[in-house]
């Protein structure tokens, strides 16, 4: 039986893939790296400094500063998601399906913190999750399962009894990789993507999620 709701964050709660997609085009590409938007989706779910590290590994760049990479992208993320934030259709719909139902539920995301609070802020979601955490400190971003695994035992919630809501391939990686269900809600360029299709529902938005959906996930 589900008994805890866990939620990532950008590309599900908050439509902020092509924010993300914009600033690492424009601070990549001042270091040298042709990266496209489309190039992006490479590493779509990963931690921050996992994306800095994947693409100078693929294009190396002189005087290598990892976090003053993600510190550069983080200012601009910030900037614009202040005052502009708004919530993916259908979030605040689902969030209602599972308070009145009691269940417990939480914010686990690769976003670092500082973005977590912006974005809850802004959304009026700061007080909604039991639990946030960021993969900014884990050991292993996703799609390792370390964050849905620290989040689980926050809860005091067995990982088998978790219901993921995710977006991303590695998202859905990490969540399958915990032993949690998972719902996954990817945008139209993931919707083939084969990893997304390890979930164990598949919808176009969370608008979909439904009274069905939930019975079929719960055992019936």
């Amino acid at each position: 039986m589900v008994s805890a709701v866990i939620f990532d964050m950008d590309g599900l709660l908050i439509d902020s893939e092509p924010i993300w997609r914009r600033a690492e085009v424009r601070i990549f590409g001042s270091l040298g790296v042709p990266l496209t938007e489309d190039l992006c989706a490479q590493t779509m779910g990963l931690r921050l400094d996992e994306v800095v590290k994947y693409w100078h590994e693929r294009h190396p760049w002189e005087c290598f500063d990892a976090d003053a990479v993600c510190e550069e992208i983080l200012d601009e993320m910030e900037r614009q998601l202040s005052g502009h934030a708004q919530p993916m259709p259908g979030v605040n719909e689902v969030i209602d399906f599972f308070e009145e139902r009691s269940l417990k539920l939480a914010l686990a995301t690769s976003s670092y913190l500082r973005l977590v609070d912006v974005v809850l802020r802004e959304l009026g979601l700061a007080n909604t999750f039991e639990a946030v955490r960021s993969a900014q400190f884990e050991k292993r971003g996703k799609p390792q399962p370390d964050v849905f695994l620290s989040t689980a035992r926050e809860l005091g919630v067995e990982p088998a009894n978790c219901l993921v809501f995710e977006d991303s391939p590695f998202g859905v990686q990490a969540a399958k990789n915990a032993g949690m269900l998972c719902v996954a809600v990817p945008e139209e360029m993931n919707m083939q993507n084969s990893t997304v299709h390890q979930a164990d529902l598949v919808l176009r938005s969370l608008r979909e999620f439904d009274e069905t959906h939930w019975r079929t996930l719960n055992g019936g």
